[in-house]
C-alpha cells in the first residue's frame, strides 16, 4: 500500500522550513508547539527518515527532508489549486488578511464587520507583520490579501501620502536628536535614518520597539522624534520645522494572490476600497 501524507502535516513541515523554528510555525498554523513536534514525528515516521537535525538552537533539514521539502511544495501548491477549481464560486475559508500595524490599529475592525456582514458564515485569519513578511507570506499563499507600504512611485499604489516629523520641537533643541522607531525592518524607520544623514543631523535611537502604539506612547511622553504619516498618527502634531529635513511620499498598497474564491475576492475588493478612501 502507498504512504499517504496528510496534507495539513505537509503544511506545517513547509512552515517550519520557511520560518525557520517551531515557534514562529506553530503560530502561522494555529497550533501549539507540542502539536507541531508530534506531527514533525509522524511525518517521519511515514517516510522512515529523519528530516531535520539541529545545530545548536537551529533545525536544519537533513538531506532527505530538502528532497521531501521541494515535493511537499508542488503538492500543496496543487492542493490549493484543485480546492479553488473544484470549490469556484463557493466559500472555501478560511480568508486570509494580512496588515502593517498602522492599518491593523485603523482599519481592520472595520473590514472585519463588513466582510462579517456579507459573508457571515466565514472563518477569517489576521496576521500583523511588516510589508516584506507578508508579501512571503503571500507569495507562499499562506495569504490571501495583504496591505502594506511601498516607495511612492509603486505600479499599484492604491494611495500616496507624504511622510512627516512628530515629536515635541523642544527635543530639536538637543546636540543629538532622539529618536523613536519601529525595529527593522520598517520603511519609514530607513528614511528618517537616510534624511537626517544626508542633513548631516546627529541623531540617536531613544527609542526602539516593535509596536506601533509603544512607538506612538514614547512620541506622546517626549521621548524622541519620529517619522510615520498624518494618515496614522493623527492623534499627534507634526513637528514642523526647519531643522529637520524633508522625507519622501509612501504609497499605501494592496496585493492579493491568485485563484481566490468568492469570498477572497470579495475581501480584497472590500480593503482595496477601504484603502483607497484613506
Amino acid at each position: 500500500m502507498p504512504v499517504n501524507l496528510p496534507t495539513n502535516i505537509l503544511r506545517s513541515f513547509v512552515s517550519i522550513v520557511d520560518t525557520g523554528s517551531m515557534l514562529q510555525a506553530s503560530e502561522q498554523v494555529f497550533l501549539t508547539q507540542s502539536a507541531l513536534s508530534l506531527q514533525i514525528k509522524r511525518l517521519e515516521e511515514l517516510v522512515q527518515q529523519s528530516l531535520f537535525h539541529r545545530e545548536g538552537r537551529r533545525l536544519v533539514l537533513t538531506q532527505p527532508g530538502a528532497v521531501l521539502l521541494d515535493y511537499a511544495r508542488r503538492v500543496l501548491n496543487l492542493h490549493d489549486e484543485a480546492v479553488a477549481a473544484v470549490t469556484a464560486g463557493k466559500f472555501a475559508g478560511p480568508a486570509r488578511v494580512g496588515m502593517v500595524q498602522d492599518f491593523a490599529e485603523t482599519m481592520l475592525t472595520g473590514l472585519l464587520a463588513q466582510f462579517a456582514e456579507l459573508h457571515p458564515e466565514a472563518e477569517i485569519l489576521a496576521r500583523v507583520a511588516g510589508t516584506a513578511e507578508l508579501q512571503e507570506l503571500l507569495a507562499r499563499r499562506e495569504l490571501d490579501v495583504i496591505v502594506g507600504f511601498a516607495a511612492a512611485n509603486a505600479a499599484d499604489a492604491l494611495a500616496v501620502t507624504p511622510m512627516a516629523w512628530f515629536g515635541a520641537t523642544d527635543l530639536l533643541e538637543r546636540e543629538v536628536l532622539p529618536l523613536a522607531v519601529l525595529e527593522s525592518p520598517c520603511r519609514f524607520r530607513e528614511a528618517a535614518m537616510h534624511a537626517l544623514e544626508e542633513a548631516g543631523v546627529r541623531y540617536r535611537i531613544a527609542v526602539e520597539t516593535p509596536n506601533l502604539s509603544t512607538l506612538r506612547a514614547a512620541v506622546h511622553a517626549g521621548l524622541g522624534v519620529t517619522c510615520r504619516t498624518h494618515l496614522f498618527l493623527s492623534d499627534l502634531a507634526e513637528a514642523e520645522d526647519p531643522r529637520l529635513p524633508p522625507l519622501p511620499k509612501v504609497a499605501c498598497i494592496v496585493q492579493s494572490g491568485e485563484l481566490l474564491d468568492d469570498a477572497c475576492t470579495r475581501l480584497a475588493t472590500l480593503t482595496r476600497a477601504l484603502v483607497a478612501e484613506r
